[in-house]
Order: C-alpha cells, then sequence, then structure tokens
C-alpha cells in the first residue's frame, strides 16, 4: 500500500473540508459502482480512457462511462476523485467495486482472461 498521512496528522477542520471536497461527485461514483458491475470514470480528450473504453467494447464488456470534463474543465471534481481513490490517473476502472486501475492493468486483465462477460455474469451480486 501507499503512504499515507495518518488522520492523528490531520487538523479535524483540514479532515472535514476534505471530507466534503466535491462529495457529490464521490457519491456519483459510488452509485454508479454499487449498480454496475463494470464503471469506467473518465474525461474528454484522453486517449486512455478512449482506449481502455474501445478494449471493454470489443471484449463484449458492459459497462457504465461516468465523464468529468476534459483537460480544460472540471480538475477539481477529477480531483476529488483521486483524492478518494487514491488512483492518480484517468480512466479509472472499476469491478464488482473494486478499482483495477486505469488502462494498463484493464487490457492486462482482458489479455490474461481475468476479465470476461462470462465471468461478470456468474459473478456474485450485492
Amino acid at each position: 500500500m501507499r503512504d499515507q498521512l495518518s488522520p492523528d496528522r490531520i487538523a479535524p477542520e483540514a479532515a472535514d473540508k476534505m471530507g466534503t471536497f466535491h462529495a457529490d461527485v464521490v457519491a456519483q461514483v459510488k452509485d454508479a459502482i454499487a449498480k454496475h458491475d463494470v464503471v469506467v470514470v473518465g474525461m474528454a480528450q484522453n486517449p486512455h480512457v478512449r482506449n481502455v473504453r474501445r478494449a471493454l467494447t470489443e471484449a463484449g464488456m458492459k459497462f457504465e462511462y461516468l465523464e468529468y470534463g476534459s483537460y480544460f474543465s472540471q480538475w477539481k471534481q477529477r480531483l476529488a476523485l483521486k483524492l478518494w481513490t487514491g488512483w492518480p490517473t484517468f480512466p479509472m476502472v472499476f469491478v464488482h467495486g473494486k478499482l483495477i486501475g486505469g488502462e494498463d492493468l484493464t487490457k492486462a486483465a482482458l489479455a490474461a482472461g481475468k476479465l470476461t462477460p462470462k465471468q461478470l455474469r456468474e459473478a456474485p451480486t450485492g
């Protein structure tokens, strides 16, 4: 796991501000990953987002796509998601509520047969 600042080293006022920073966006993503087997969170104009969406589509994977701005907009909303997940880049790909990574790790899972439409159908729900 990555090193993180211990909660006891964060002032309560700062922790409160961190916890409410674009909480609506975090809630949207949480809601999507609760409702859909696969969720891709991305941004316009990002080739990695485009590539992972294409790879999932070509593999016959159904997914929900959430887009937050582009290189020119909504950077604070994307920052809130980075802070929440700890993942530094886009796309963010979630499978059954678990962050599996971005383009490289998603394509690796597809290539290794660890992520298939059949596995999604057979996976337990809830």
